[in-house]
């Protein structure tokens, strides 16, 4: 079997090279390509040659314009990395009768309520960045194409730059913090998606009724916390493996306190019953993952 996957080198699809490898021949691409190869997103076209060439089973498509800010005013790259060349590897997976699996976000809900969203919840983007990735969730469903879109929230990995690590920065600099206590959600390791993807991906591979289990899932650790929520648990378990902070208070502060050219949704809880009850899955606790990484980076 052979698997193209694009933006190998984010924190999800730097993951997916280890967790996708066992499954079959990997071809792992970033938007600089290879050996005549693309996997940059913002040349779609480039995109649609580049899987004629290789035909490959699956197409894991990791990458994606995530500047959330800069998309406000970056609507065109936006929507074309998010939407359009999501479009292009839909269709191009149809034709080869091949697996499509993408990532989308929480964003794609207008973050209102106290219940965790359903897969079938109406939509309400607040953000381009959330209006573009629900364009390319559409553009895989009108495909026709067999897929697995898992949506993710709060994403973050031991590799390269998250919030864990931009807490600790600043605990070590300043006496107070000041965090974001109104938005809610549970923080996502990369570590774990790519796990999950490829367990999803070998069940749509083996079933005997794999048309079955193509569909969108949300794709979440357990349990939920916010903002303030995750700092002061970062903070107390890097003390705790030894780590010498200054912080002496962490102060929760409301969205409006903290505006950003992108709203954000209040409320970015998923329900994860559906990937539960299909494949078979046990999600650990938000901060099992979360421990688990500080002790690898500290």
């Amino acid at each position: 079997m052979k698997i193209l996957l694009l933006g190998k080198n984010g924190q999800v699809g730097w993951e997916l090279q280890r967790a996708l490898a066992p499954l079959g021949e990997l071809c792992a691409l970033d938007r600089h390509g290879a050996d005549g190869l693309s996997g940059d997103l913002a040349e779609p076209h480039k995109l649609a040659e580049t899987v004629r060439t290789l035909s490959p089973d699956v197409i894991v498509n990791a990458a994606a314009y995530t500047a959330v800010d800069k998309a406000e005013s970056d609507i065109g790259l936006a929507r074309r990395i998010n939407a359009e060349a999501v479009g292009v590897l839909a269709v191009e997976a149809a034709r080869l009768d091949a697996w499509l699996v993408h990532y989308s976000t929480d964003y794609v809900f207008d973050g209102s309520g106290n219940t965790p969203w359903r897969e079938d919840d109406a939509v309400g983007p607040l953000s381009v960045y959330g209006q573009t990735k629900l364009e390319g969730e559409d553009a895989i469903r009108a495909s026709g194409s067999r897929h697995l879109i898992f949506r993710t929230s709060w994403v973050y990995a031991a590799r390269g730059g998250n919030f864990a690590k931009t807490m600790l920065r600043l605990a070590a600099e300043r006496e107070r913090l000041t965090v974001i206590a109104d938005q809610h959600g549970a923080p996502t390791g990369a570590e774990l998606i790519a796990d999950v993807s490829a367990h999803a991906l070998r069940a749509a591979l083996t079933s005997g009724s794999e048309a079955s289990l193509s569909g969108t899932y949300h794709l979440a650790a357990a349990g939920e916390t916010t903002w303030h929520g995750y700092a002061g648990f970062v903070i107390d378990t890097a003390r705790r493996l030894g780590s010498a902070l200054k912080v002496a208070e962490i102060a929760p502060i409301p969205s409006a306190d903290y505006p950003t050219p992108a709203r954000r949704p209040l409320n970015s809880r998923l329900d994860t019953s559906r990937l539960k009850d299909h494949f078979g899955l046990t999600l650990p606790d938000w901060r099992r993952g979360v421990e688990r990484m500080l002790q690898e980076t500290l």
